[in-house]
């Protein structure tokens, strides 16, 4: 059965619900979640956790309020093109979206905009680009914090590339500070990452965490979900893993 909206909207009808009718949260939330066709909010809730994207489109339905997304696939398989996507999807629903990139220039994701949406450009309100070479944690956050609200997204282009000047902060760090930048936001953290060639070379079926290409340590655990792009089609490797065409 899948969900009539995201987790974090039907909380927002919830809460609506409890100030209309004048009852509890937990009595709004298990309306809600009866009218989902639920038991109980609980019961609701367990059975999200199962109820899997199926097509590309689907994918921003399962991107919860503090998710930490990695992306990954080695290069010239459309990553970053995917990402743009997702973030195209997303501002359809009014929501906020940046995206930050070390990696192109405007020319180069203007190029990418053009093929995907010719509609949209640029200068749309709702999604802001930033090609600075001072992208870090700090600044993304800076950049952010006084536009952000629950169910915003922000894309980086690339993981591996926040740490490369010696003078911003270790990796680490900085994927820790975004995580609680994300819970604390209720925003949802898009890491575009490289595979290090190495999996080519072990001709694995499909790649999993263990094949990101890591210049500099970080602990991946700190992401709660993560997706592959490989041989046309989109791997969930964690939290669990199945194919998407």
């Amino acid at each position: 059965m899948k969900l009539s909206a995201p987790i974090y909207k039907l909380k927002k009808q919830a809460k609506e619900l409890k100030r209309s009718k004048s009852i509890t949260m937990t009595e709004a939330l298990n309306q809600i979640a009866k009218a989902e066709g639920f038991y109980s909010w609980s019961l609701l809730q367990a059975k999200a956790k199962d109820i899997l994207p199926k097509k590309r489109e689907e994918i921003l339905e399962y991107l919860n309020p503090g998710d930490l997304i990695l992306i990954g696939s080695r290069p010239g398989l459309g990553k970053t093109t995917f990402t743009l996507q997702v973030l195209l999807q997303a501002i359809q629903y009014k929501r906020k979206c940046f995206f930050f990139s070390l990696e192109y220039n405007h020319k180069d994701v203007a190029s990418k905009m053009a093929n995907l949406d010719e509609s949209i450009g640029q200068n749309n309100s709702l999604l802001k680009f930033d090609f600075s070479d001072d992208i870090s944690s700090e600044y993304v956050i800076s950049k952010t914090k006084g536009q952000i609200e629950a169910g915003s997204l922000i894309a980086i282009d690339y993981l591996q590339l926040l740490d490369q000047q010696r003078t911003k902060p270790e990796l680490q760090f900085q994927v820790e500070e975004l995580k609680a930048f994300a819970i604390e936001k209720g925003c949802i953290i898009i890491f575009i990452s490289q595979i290090d060639r190495s999996f080519e070379e072990a001709d694995k079926e499909q790649p999993n965490l263990d094949d990101v290409r890591l210049p500099n340590p970080v602990d991946l655990d700190l992401f709660n979900k993560s997706m592959f792009l490989h041989d046309g089609k989109m791997i969930f490797t964690k939290p669990v893993s199945f194919e998407i065409d």
